[in-house]
Order: structure tokens, then C-alpha cells, then sequence
């Protein structure tokens, strides 16, 4: 009988060690997913204020703006950086794309950049227009300065207000354009970043 009792005992003490575990590494895990949305959102910009950004430097517009990132992050979340700028384009059906600005990052700060490109499409111009793009993923500044070529079929427009993806990788562009400076030949181009100028298109 006092084998029994004692086995008991043991076989009991098992059980209860063994539901103390199973609610303990889900409140660990709950806690780090809880340490990783803080991080992330502090690393990250919110719609409001990209949304007031963008709508103070582009000008007019302000709803159809607000719609467009609406649009950004319902697809892709919140941003890491952006970009301001302005740049000039032409094209005869075949175009090319020159801009400068700063690139905002949430973790390392502003820097200087430019961008070139060259678009296919069924447009005649030359025009000049302001930029600001949200950008995605970029965990290292470094990274920016390559080509990313846009994603086909993402052009956006909406009451005079264009977005499109760029890609390379995991690291997302979506420049915003208003006006005069959408062009339909970006859907089928890319960018360029580079730290310097340089006008070889290519």
C-alpha cells in the first residue's frame, strides 16, 4: 500500500511538473512575439505620418495621396525609410529618368542619393516632377544601390497620383509620382540608386 501511495505521489508530482512547463513556454513565446512587434514598430514608420509627409511635399491632392499609401500598406506594412527627391524625365517611347534626394531610415538616418533609369512605353514628353517613395526591408542603407526593376502590372493611379513597385530581393520601392510627372513608361523600367550622380543611363 505505501508503494502504491508513493507511486502515486511521484506519478502525480510528473503530471503537474509536466503542465507547468506547457504553460509556461507559451506566455515565453507570447512575450517575444510581443518584444518583436515592438521593435518592429519602432524600427518602422506609421501611415500617418508618411501620409503628411508626402502630402506636404508633393502638394495637392492630399486624399488621392493618402489613398495611394493606404494602398502601400495594405500590401506591403509599414516602411523602414523614404525617399524625397525630384527628377526629370523624356521620352519617344523609349525614356530615361534622372533624380536626386535624401533617403529618411528609421535606424541610420538621412543620406544623400540619386537615381537613373531608362522606362519603355507609349508616351511623348519631357517633364519634371517631385518623388517621394516609400521603401521596405532595407536593413542596411548599403543595399539601396543597385537597380530595381519594377514589378509588371503594379502601376497605381488614382485621381492624378501614380505608385508602382520596384524590387530586388526583399527590398521593396514604391515611388509616388503626381501629375505631369506619371509617365505609364516606368510600369515597364527600373532605378537606378547610386551615391553619386552619373548621367550613363544604364
Amino acid at each position: 500500500m505505501k508503494i502504491f501511495f508513493r507511486s502515486f505521489l511521484i506519478i502525480l508530482g510528473l503530471a503537474l511538473a509536466g503542465c507547468s512547463n506547457n504553460t509556461v513556454a507559451p506566455t515565453e513565446s507570447l512575450q517575444h512575439r510581443q518584444n518583436m512587434d515592438e521593435t518592429n514598430y519602432a524600427n518602422t514608420y506609421d501611415e500617418k505620418s508618411v501620409a503628411n509627409a508626402a502630402s506636404d511635399f508633393l502638394g495637392g491632392g492630399s486624399e488621392a495621396i493618402a489613398k495611394v499609401i493606404e494602398k502601400a500598406f495594405k500590401d506591403h506594412g509599414r516602411p523602414n525609410g523614404y525617399i524625397i527627391g525630384t527628377e526629370g524625365s523624356a521620352a519617344l517611347v523609349v525614356g530615361l529618368r534622372y533624380g536626386d534626394g535624401t533617403m529618411s531610415h528609421k535606424i541610420e538616418g538621412n543620406s544623400r542619393l540619386y537615381w537613373k533609369g531608362p522606362s519603355i512605353g507609349f508616351d511623348v514628353g519631357v517633364n519634371g516632377s517631385r518623388v517621394f517613395a516609400l521603401v521596405y526591408n532595407l536593413h542596411d542603407v548599403e543595399e539601396l544601390y543597385q537597380r530595381f526593376p519594377a514589378v509588371e502590372g503594379s502601376l497605381y493611379y488614382i485621381g492624378g497620383v501614380g505608385m508602382n513597385y520596384q524590387q530586388r530581393g526583399n527590398i521593396i520601392i514604391a515611388p509616388i509620382r503626381v501629375g505631369v510627372g506619371l509617365r505609364a513608361g516606368i510600369n515597364l523600367g527600373y532605378i537606378h540608386f547610386t551615391k553619386k550622380r552619373s548621367w550613363i543611363p544604364f
